[in-house]
């Protein structure tokens, strides 16, 4: 499945628009984490433990993007875009999604 963030597929004709695809997920880290997360604030710097989350994140929703477009026949899906919200105080949603298209 090819995935990309532009209109088009280099060097590929769209032969068909199949529709939105999307794929989410919702994390939380477990209060250890949370707790250091929370001690990484007071010094600075990056909170790799919130980092390696929400790249955990992008990728499962991707997949989950990539596995609906399939469904449909796609060969690819273009234009894909990420949202975030916060779901609860200790949990977010990233969603990924995107046009299902059939190529040439």
């Amino acid at each position: 499945m090819i995935i990309v963030n532009t209109p088009e597929v280099p060097g590929r004709r769209v032969t068909a628009a199949l529709g939105l695809v999307m794929g989410s997920t919702v994390r939380s880290k477990h209060i250890g984490k949370d707790i250091t997360a929370g001690l990484r604030t007071l010094v600075g710097g990056e909170i790799k433990e919130y980092t390696e989350m929400l790249e955990e994140a992008r990728k499962e929703a991707l997949r989950r993007m990539a596995k609906e477009a399939q469904a449909l026949g796609a060969d690819a899906v273009v234009n894909v875009r990420f949202a975030t919200s916060q779901t609860m105080s200790t949990a977010a949603e990233l969603l990924a999604y995107g046009t299902a298209v059939r190529l040439e």
